[in-house]
């Protein structure tokens, strides 16, 4: 994400966007938390954290839960050193996947993000919502680039 530093243009913030994307498709916590300053604040639903520590347990306990996560962002707006998200992730429940069951869940949500002036974020809110799905009703399944998935103005 280098060069992608405030005040934002469409353009880097973009980037910025599909940057962010593209890293927690990693779904590798120690990748991830580089992008954040060390002392960065998240609310995340209903928990607050902040720092590298509490961000790194914090992703490695979420993707213990959500088995085949694929995430796609997408710019919402921009000003200055904020950019707004909105988002949708796929991820199959491993507490199901556990009990035998394979269950399907989509994430809705929207991010509001905040930066320090060498380009890594330092304030992450995120809201979001869980729907469950059918096998059918997935967009991001397995060898799919999530770009190019056609996403319906009533997912919006």
């Amino acid at each position: 994400m280098a060069g992608l530093i405030p005040p934002f243009t469409h353009e880097t913030a973009t980037k910025k966007v599909k940057a962010a994307q593209d890293l927690w498709n990693t779904k590798t916590p120690e990748k991830v938390v580089q992008a954040y300053t060390t002392n960065s604040i998240w609310r995340n639903r209903d928990k607050f954290l902040s720092g590298h520590e509490a961000i790194v347990s914090f992703l490695a306990a979420k993707w213990e839960r959500e088995l085949d996560y694929r995430l796609r962002k997408e710019l919402f707006a921009f000003k200055d050193n904020k950019i707004a998200v909105q988002f949708w992730y796929e991820y199959r429940d491993a507490v199901e996947a556990k009990a035998g069951r394979t269950v399907w869940r989509r994430c809705y949500g929207l991010e509001d993000w905040t930066f320090a002036e060498d380009g890594k974020m330092r304030k992450r809110q995120m809201s979001g919502n869980d729907l469950e799905i059918t096998e059918e009703q997935r967009w991001f399944k397995e060898g799919v680039d999530v770009n190019i998935v056609e996403i319906g103005e009533e997912h919006w």
